[in-house]
């Protein structure tokens, strides 16, 4: 019933100021957040000298008064993943469902959003006993649609042990260089970096490690402090208990 609470308000404030939320299912509140930030981001790199706060503002009165905003993005850039077992999909079990950038959801709430007609699928399919999705493979340099998917979804954020940018905001880049060291262009050696991180990889003195099948990686500074991170499972890992019955 907590989902029947949807409302738009309107608080007026000092300066001609005013606020403008709006309660919403969280899957619909992220999406239209990404959609926001998105177009604003755009905006941003062709030169404007607007605030990126300023900019997410402006977007949003445009798109809701009917104004063009001056900018496109793919419909990509809406997408919110939601990571559901399939024992929880099948209503044998209500834990293990995580709505991505928000955190844990109740199982009902998730079958709720599963069942939606418009929702639209996509199958990861995750090591049970790590809770890490499987690796795919490509022959080209830039990755394609089915690589950045994969890799986003798997890293969720810039994978340097103390940035937090998102992924889908991040340069997805080689592990071993794709010219000077003949890296292949696959989940298993792409990784995302924000461009910060992106360029000190490749500044000299940086070391930076990371090892997308178990999550963990190390940046090394020219000085010789070496940080380490680990990266969440997208789901926990499934335990084995011998004495358990099969769900069937």
């Amino acid at each position: 019933m907590a989902r029947a609470g949807r409302r738009v308000e309107l608080d007026h404030g000092p300066n001609a100021q005013s606020r403008l939320t709006a309660e919403l299912p969280s899957e619909v509140a992220s999406a239209c957040y990404a959609r926001v930030d998105a177009m604003a981001r755009r905006l941003q790199r062709k030169g404007e000298q607007r605030t990126l706060d300023q900019l997410r503002a402006d977007v949003t009165a445009d798109l809701l008064l009917g104004n063009d905003p001056g900018v496109r993005v793919p419909e990509a850039a809406a997408m919110v993943y939601l990571h559901m077992p399939v024992d929880a999909a099948l209503s044998m079990s209500d834990s293990g469902c995580e709505l991505d950038g928000y955190g844990p959801i109740p199982a009902a709430v998730a079958r709720e959003i599963m069942t939606n007609r418009d929702s639209t699928w996509r199958k990861v399919i995750c090591d049970p006993a790590t809770g890490q999705p499987l690796d795919l493979g490509r022959s080209r340099r830039r990755p394609n649609a089915a690589i950045r998917e994969l890799v986003r979804v798997r890293d969720r954020e810039c994978v340097v042990p103390w940035c937090r940018r998102p992924a889908r905001h991040c340069d997805l880049d080689h592990q071993r260089e794709w010219a000077a060291d003949n890296g292949p262009t696959s989940a298993a050696n792409t990784a995302p970096r924000c461009r910060r991180h992106h360029r000190m990889k490749n500044a000299p003195g940086w070391i930076t490690r990371y090892d997308p099948h178990h999550g963990t990686s190390s940046v090394t500074t020219p000085g010789g402090s070496t940080y380490t991170g680990r990266r969440r499972p997208i789901l926990p890992p499934k335990r084995s208990d011998p004495d358990e019955p099969p769900p069937f």
